[in-house]
């Protein structure tokens, strides 16, 4: 392997050594991960404690190293410095010809190395106490770290090539995760679904990967002025025409968000998504929260410049726009399938999806730094969410249904105060709460949005149903009277503590993303932040913030008209079913998209299955028979003749010449007397013959 590292940095002179520590080592952030998964790997079941170590000290070990590196690019920031550093190195060279890998530290990739890092490490001491009576422990943690080390690596790439790399290694230990209980059939089946969901939208993204290197030669993002997402090589993508009216960098920014679509849960990909919470609560919270879901979202950040070539001025693009629409249309499309949801995780998997496609559409309306403050803030909220979901299902001796629940909030006091404050900033609960300041940028962006107004009304009425459905779980949950079994009780600290970390920072995440110190955006753009209340003076902000407010205060309070306070049997129809049977039906069976696909997509390929078992039993079977007749005839042809013909002639001739050898043997005793004898009688012939010849 040739290794040829190139350095590219803006920074001040006398912090050359820190950028170059800090660049330099982003390679150990996943890779400790990784090396802690394969000692776990190795570990007996027992060793319990020995596993649970390894993986949580590795990912502190990394986080300690992402604030190193978040420290130094908020230092270059602070100093009005733009800090994007590679370490690019060649990995495969054929003639002039080579592939580059590399890694970059940005405002990007150092804001996700942070969240990912530390949401990730509190979900692992979560797991401590929730898989404590697994059998399967050890094993769990070492498909935890490994998963850890994946997406950490999506994080850091510099490359598309290297990114593809760790995004199917996510695929992967999804895969192991969700199927993790592979003995209930539901696990299993999920797994499956899952992996091959998300391997759709992968051939696409694989695709889009080969055409871009095709195009430009290099799948590195940024490489001194050379990189795929840097102004020479966009000009000359979108100086390539692909057909349909669209550039080459527009058709590879529609191929990859495909595959981004298909790992972020998008329409229609979006199924595998909800059937993912078979596997236990704290892999939930991982992949619907922090990490995998969010890594279809991270990845058209990082390509975004791609995505945007070609825009003019306050304009967009072909692919942006199909960006806003597929993700505005996600967002209602989910939120309606929650509502008529009964299992808690299935709830908030559905949740998980909607808020996905705001996030999609807050990227393609309102730019990189839009959509990733929902993304940041919605990674600690819907991790608390899931990770309360799991203290509640834990307490309630893992019953998942919310109607065989009830009045909670007296028996589980710090998991419902946490679950209340996740709940209100997913809702977007005015001012004091993360969702609200994240959500609003986003219906800011749609409000201005230039193209239509269709996404902006569809978000509106995504966020009136998230408080709906969030309301009707919570009061399913820890109001009215206790419908289940036994005795609810508390989680253990291991458990809670975490709960109220998280929910700490759902609350206190708001600081940096309010209109008077919007520093999030501000760092991602690479700007001062100031903080000036004029910000509140933006034309529409409060008209907006004001409407906002007031949709999801409704929602909240339409929830709690309908189902607040009140003890229903688990065998009562809901009170919306009862009031619209029909639309209950269709929303409780999740508008029969996989019945859909049952009939369409894998019924076509079930189809196709028994052509292809015809074609190989009946039409290649049969050739193969064919031909294996034929030789068998050529075959015994071929032993007719060997066996009479060429051996039986040849067995004659050595019979002849073994008959005159044994002539000749016996003619040749060895004895003087006996060729004398022949002699004389030779010559007594051959006087005879002289004889009779003179006569006549």
């Amino acid at each position: 392997m040739l290794m040829q590292e190139e350095l590219t940095a803006a920074f001040h002179p006398q912090n050359a050594c820190i950028a170059s520590y800090a660049a330099r080592s982003l390679w150990l952030i996943p890779a400790v991960p990784m090396v802690a998964a394969g000692f776990i790997a190795l570990l007996r079941q027992p060793k319990r404690a020995l596993a649970a170590g390894l993986a949580i000290g590795s990912l502190s070990f990394s986080l300690f190293l992402s604030l190193i590196a978040f420290a130094h690019v908020v230092a270059g920031w602070m100093s009005s410095v733009a800090i994007r550093e590679t370490v690019n190195f060649s990995w495969i060279q054929m003639g002039t010809a080579r592939v580059e890998l590399g890694w970059v530290l940005d405002p990007l990739s150092a804001v996700m190395m942070v969240m990912v890092s530390f949401v990730g490490l509190l979900i692992f001491i979560y797991s401590v106490g929730y898989m404590a009576q697994d059998e399967n422990f050890t094993r769990f943690f070492c498909f935890l770290a490994l998963f850890a080390g994946a997406m950490l690596g999506v994080v850091i790439s510099n490359s598309l090539l290297l990114l593809f790399m760790c995004w199917e290694l996510v695929g992967l230990t999804s895969y192991l995760l969700i199927g993790f209980w592979y003995q209930k059939p539901s696990a299993a089946a999920a797994a499956k679904k899952a992996f091959m969901t998300t391997r759709v939208g992968d051939v696409f993204f694989l695709l889009g990967m080969v055409w871009l290197f095709a195009e430009t030669g290099t799948l590195l993002f940024y490489n001194g002025g050379t990189g795929s997402m840097e102004p020479l090589k966009l000009g000359a993508l979108l100086s390539s025409p692909a057909g349909l009216g669209l550039t080459a960098a527009g058709a590879i920014g529609l191929l990859i968000f495909a595959g981004a679509a298909g790992k972020s849960g998008q329409l229609p990909l979006h199924v595998w998504l909800p059937d993912a919470m078979e596997g236990p609560t704290p892999v939930s919270a991982l992949i619907h929260a922090a990490t995998m879901v969010a890594a279809g979202v991270y990845l058209i950040a990082r390509v975004y410049p791609l995505m945007q070539a070609g825009a003019l001025a306050g304009g967009t693009t072909t692919s942006l726009t199909v960006v806003t629409w597929v993700g505005a249309l996600t967002a209602v499309f989910a939120a309606l399938i929650a509502v008529a949801q009964n299992d808690i995780k299935r709830i908030l998997a559905y949740s998980t999806v909607s808020q996905l496609g705001y996030m999609m559409a807050g990227l393609g309306m309102g730019g990189v730094a839009v959509g990733m403050f929902h993304l940041i803030t919605h990674a600690f909220f819907k991790a608390l969410l899931f990770m309360g979901a799991g203290s509640v299902i834990h307490g309630c001796h893992e019953e998942q249904d919310v109607r065989h629940m009830g009045g909670l909030r007296t028996e589980m006091p710090v998991t419902f105060l946490t679950y209340a404050v996740g709940m209100l900033a997913l809702c977007g609960f005015p001012l004091l709460f993360s969702g609200f300041w994240s959500k609003d940028g986003i219906l800011e962006a749609a409000q201005h949005w230039s193209v239509a107004k269709g996404p902006f009304y569809l978000l509106v009425f995504g966020a009136l149903l998230t408080a709906f459905y969030m309301m009707r779980q919570v009061s399913y949950v820890f109001f009215g009277q206790w419908r289940g079994h036994g005795h609810a009780h508390e989680s253990p600290r291991v458990m809670t503590l975490p709960l109220a970390v998280l929910a700490f920072f759902a609350v206190t995440l708001s600081v940096i993303g309010t209109p008077a110190w919007p520093w999030f955006r501000a760092f991602l753009n690479n700007r001062a932040a100031e903080f000036s209340m004029a910000g509140f003076g933006e034309p529409g902000l409060m008209t907006l913030m004001l409407s906002s407010s007031a949709v999801v205060i409704t929602g909240l309070v339409l929830g709690w008209f309908l189902y607040g306070n009140r003890s229903p049997k688990a065998e009562e129809a809901d009170a919306l079913e009862r009031a619209v049977p029909l639309a209950w039906l269709w929303l409780r069976n999740k508008f029969y998209v996989d019945e859909l696909y049952g009939v369409t997509v894998i019924a076509f390929y079930e189809w196709w299955a028994r052509v292809a078992d015809w074609l190989d039993r009946c039409v290649w079977g049969g050739i193969v028979a064919g031909v294996a007749l034929l030789f068998r005839g050529w075959a015994q042809l071929n032993r007719l003749i060997d066996v009479h013909w060429v051996d039986g002639g040849f067995d004659k001739s050595c019979e002849e010449i073994a008959s005159g050898g044994g002539l000749l043997a016996r003619v040749q005793s060895g004895r003087v007397q006996s060729y004398l004898r022949v002699l004389a009688l030779a010559v007594v012939l051959l006087a005879v013959i002289l004889i009779w010849s003179s006569r006549g």
